[in-house]
């Protein structure tokens, strides 16, 4: 990607781009202060170096929980620690990893809009805003619940589209997705590998997201940045994601690439995205700038990457309003995926929304959340021994694995794509003539291959 590299870094955003490279990332330091912590790295946003002791002092764990946690972490330092560790119900929000992959589909009429449009560059334009959308919904720094193998996650009654999420692997951890509408389908097989830096944590989005778009048969291939979770265990925690993303279209190899800035001293271009729509030969079309926490707008550019003459930034995308001081830093929508409301009928026993441990969580009952989550994880570990004493391997439901294999900028993916039986199972149970209605909080979460062990 030398080119487009090359032509970011020129034209309309040299200034900016040059001012972010002097500021550098955001200052970070030892706290060898603090009695036998010597190397933590503290990173505060919002400040200097010279308050990393009183920041380290700060964030959401109690001080004997903190020092546990610091002892244990230790060890696995430069570690992918995706599945390794077992953390406290304290940190996490009452949502799962497949809820979460389905946060993209908030702002999905950009999809639409993409489908609509006849001018290739605006496709990416839309297309593009749409992947970054998400991004505000990413810098919550709770973390969700990995998904048991075999849960699943159903969306309906949003734009139209029909989402479905399963989790198609435990080791490594691997989930797959499928949404769909009049305008696009949308496919991801998603895995995320991580490296403990000791007080904070990279994670590179080891995934394949296609986006297909109906009337014209064009294909989208997204390759988002890595994220970086800062303060893990002392200090505030809080995310950045700074590298590039990139969209290409399959179809005709025009492509945008944005460049999400890195936080610098004080804030200084904290959630700032800027970059070029190029055509197949690598030059600038439209150039792109914004936050992904406020806003994306767009304007044609010349081959230098100036606006054209007579023509001026107009916006895309921006966020949608959010509830004043949410506990979780919840959007209206986020909250609408642990809804019922947002539920086919008879959805499947392995749902998210009704998996004990989260659903504690989310009615504020920290103890039950706990013991519900040891519980599912054991249950978890019961139904391994039980498949490896048949000599069996787990077979998701709704999606199968392919002798594909993708390659990525941090490794290679085993891929899986969606079968098609959801579609059938909708349309078998929406035409079906059973029409009484069923008490949602009476359903006992049920992933399991092999039975239920909640009854062994």
């Amino acid at each position: 990607m030398g080119s487009p590299e090359k032509t970011v870094n020129s034209g309309f955003f040299s200034v900016m781009s040059s001012s972010f490279s002097r500021l550098g990332s955001a200052m970070g330091r030892s706290v060898n202060g603090l009695l036998g912590y010597e190397g933590v790295e503290v990173i505060n946003p919002e400040g200097g170096k010279e308050d990393a002791e009183e920041e380290a002092q700060r964030g959401r764990w109690k001080q004997e929980e903190r020092d546990s946690y610091w002892k244990m972490m230790q060890n696995y330092i430069g570690s992918d620690i995706t599945s390794m560790v077992t953390l406290p119900v304290m940190i996490f929000e009452p949502m799962t990893m497949i809820q979460k992959m389905a946060e993209l589909m908030e702002y999905c009429h950009l999809l639409d809009q993409a489908d609509e449009c006849e001018d290739p560059y605006m496709r990416l334009v839309y297309a593009s805003s749409w992947a970054i959308s998400v991004y505000f919904a990413y810098q919550r720094t709770w973390k969700p619940f990995n998904p048991i193998l075999g849960e699943t996650y159903e969306l309906v009654n949003h734009n139209d589209i029909t989402f479905i999420a399963e989790q198609v692997c435990h080791h490594p951890p691997m989930s797959a997705g499928h949404a769909e509408n009049k305008h696009f389908t949308y496919d991801i097989t998603s895995m995320l590998k991580t490296k403990l830096l000791g007080n904070s944590v990279d994670v590179y989005p080891l995934g394949r997201t296609r986006v297909s778009l109906k009337r014209d048969g064009v294909i989208l291939d997204l390759v988002p940045p890595p994220t970086k979770v800062n303060n893990l265990i002392f200090g505030r925690t809080w995310i950045d994601s700074p590298g590039e993303m990139v969209m290409t279209n399959m179809t005709t190899g025009d492509k945008v690439v944005l460049y999400f800035q890195p936080c610098g001293w004080f804030g200084a271009g904290r959630y700032e995205v800027d970059g070029y729509v190029y055509n197949a030969d690598e030059e600038p079309k439209i150039l792109m700038t914004g936050k992904y926490n406020e806003s994306m707008s767009y304007q044609p550019c010349d081959l230098e990457g100036e606006p054209l003459p007579d023509t001026e930034l107009k916006e895309v995308w921006r966020v949608a309003d959010v509830p004043a001081d949410d506990k979780f830093g919840y959007t209206y929508f986020a909250h609408k995926l642990n809804s019922f409301e947002t539920a086919p009928k008879r959805f499947l026993a392995s749902d998210s929304r009704i998996r004990p441990d989260r659903y504690a969580l989310e009615k504020g009952d920290l103890s039950k959340a706990g013991a519900e989550k040891c519980s599912l994880e054991e249950k978890q570990r019961a139904e391994k021994r039980m498949r490896e004493a048949k000599g069996e391997q787990f077979m998701p439901r709704w999606f199968d694995q392919t002798d594909e294999i993708a390659q990525t900028p941090w490794g290679n993916l085993e891929v899986f794509e969606y079968n098609g039986k959801y579609a059938e199972h909708r349309a078998a149970v929406d035409s079906s003539n059973n029409h009484v209605a069923e008490d949602v909080t009476s359903i006992e979460f049920n992933p399991w291959q092999y039975g239920n062990l909640a009854t062994e």
